[in-house]
């Protein structure tokens, strides 16, 4: 009794499912070439804005101060209206009076050019813009301090 009430119950269902597939598939069909185009739509945006976020990148930490005392830059790196940029924030955690520094470098044909050094007591936030079209990524390091021991972090390379 069981098998013959299961073989029902499937063939119901079966029948009921290819009844709804039948009457749904103009739609599916419309909603499957919306979908297409939504995703190429979709993949040109993100072709055209390409990049990246990073951070936090933190400093180096010399005696006497911890890892939550150290420097850190986060940002985010792309392409808009076919000019590179950067939009980082530089923070200065331990307020001890000591600067934290951020140094940018760029990337071209010609190899790494030094772009420009920031500084801050407290919170530093700016938006680079290359207008050279061949510029090919960016690198940066992150240090704090006031002499020429700046306890910097390793550089961190991008490309755009």
């Amino acid at each position: 009794m069981r098998k013959i009430r299961n073989l029902v119950v499937g063939t119901a269902l079966a029948g009921s499912l290819a009844a709804g597939l039948a009457a749904t598939g103009t739609a599916a069909q419309a909603a499957t070439t919306d979908a297409s185009t939504t995703a190429g739509v979709t993949a040109t945006a993100q072709a055209q804005r390409s990049g990246g976020s990073f951070g936090p990148i933190y400093s180096g930490f010399g005696r006497g101060e911890d890892r939550g005392h150290r420097s850190y830059v986060k940002g985010f790196w792309g392409v808009k209206g076919g000019r590179h940029y950067v939009d980082f924030d530089l923070f200065d955690r331990d307020r001890d009076r000591e600067y934290s520094w951020a140094d940018f470098y760029y990337h071209d044909d010609e190899g790494w050019h030094f772009y420009k050094r920031y500084k801050t007591f407290g919170h530093y936030h700016t938006r680079l813009f290359f207008n050279d079209r061949d510029i090919d990524g960016f690198r940066f390091r992150v240090g704090e301090g006031s002499t020429r021991d700046y306890d910097w972090s390793g550089w961190k390379n991008y490309g755009f």
